[in-house]
């Protein structure tokens, strides 16, 4: 089942040899910053079954009172995956960046208070409107 994630130019590859843990949709400003879209959309990994390809820069910043590493191809600019102090064994893709990103339909939707009112998913996501920790939307 090992599938490979990349950046615009293929420099910078993630390979991936089992299912995420998670596909979380996000609707944070700064997820819209980063994935330059209205919606981030990140499957989660263990740790232990990714392998990264390539070299990778990093911007950091904080979330609370943690950090949250982007990794970014240093050529063409995409992030393509991403490390947070709130889950060190994890590892989060960039879904738009699989050949095949339908294999990864998000399975719940957090910060839907920054959502812009257009974007709908399937009902059977889960919605939350901060973070998983506060209530569900729907």
């Amino acid at each position: 089942m090992p599938d490979i994630a990349t950046c615009s130019c293929g420099d910078l590859s993630v390979t991936v040899t089992t299912d995420p843990y998670a596909v979380v949709a996000c609707s944070c400003h700064a997820c819209q910053r980063r994935s330059g879209s209205p919606i981030g959309v990140g499957a989660y990994f263990d740790r232990a079954t990714v392998t990264i390809n390539g070299k990778a820069s990093c911007f950091e910043r904080q979330v609370e009172d943690r950090s949250f590493r982007s990794y970014f191809c240093a050529a063409c600019g995409t992030t393509l995956y991403w490390i947070s102090d709130l889950h060190t064994d994890g590892v989060g893709v960039a879904v738009g960046c699989f050949e095949d990103s339908s294999r990864y339909p998000p399975q719940r939707s957090v910060w839907e208070r920054s959502k812009v009112p257009w974007l709908k998913l399937e009902q059977d996501v889960e919605g939350f409107e901060t973070s998983r920790k506060a209530g569900r939307t729907r």
